[in-house]
């Protein structure tokens, strides 16, 4: 299996709000997301994307439309954390996404992967899919989800 990997980052917050530790105060993180595609190299003579599975750029373009420019610098709230909810809204303007689960790096990694899952399928008729996807909230903790 041939493989490639783009690595991107994106600042920030949640909280976990029934954690025993500091983690259910508001604070935020550096995130770094490592996205990697499986798929068959493209063979077309004179187009830009011959001998490679997906031109990087085209990598980073998608993931930032659909994932990355999303969340960055967004406060990531659980849809029942309801007084960050109320907090939040009162804020003009503030960039906030509302997500179905706790924002815990395992669930944040589970819905980046379903995101690009669908933003990176088959688009040259190789094959091409998100294989895995790593999530770092720091860089000694990070999650990882794949398709096996």
């Amino acid at each position: 299996m041939l493989t490639i990997t783009r690595k991107l980052e994106f600042d920030a917050g949640h909280r976990i709000p029934d954690h025993k530790s500091q983690c259910r105060n508001l604070h935020g993180h550096r995130y770094t997301v490592e996205i990697t595609l499986v798929g068959k190299v493209i063979e077309a003579e004179g187009n830009s994307d011959n001998g490679m599975i997906m031109d990087f750029s085209d990598v980073k373009t998608l993931a930032k439309q659909h994932l990355v420019d999303v969340w960055d610098h967004a406060f990531l709230v659980y849809e029942k954390d309801v007084a960050v909810r109320d907090f939040l809204a009162s804020l003009p303007d503030h960039k906030t996404v509302v997500i179905d689960r706790i924002p815990t790096v395992e669930n944040l990694a589970r819905i980046a992967f379903e995101i690009l899952k669908a933003a990176f399928t088959d688009h040259f008729g190789t094959g091409l899919h998100l294989h895995k996807l790593v999530l770092h909230e720091t860089p000694n903790c990070w999650a990882e989800v794949s398709d096996d």
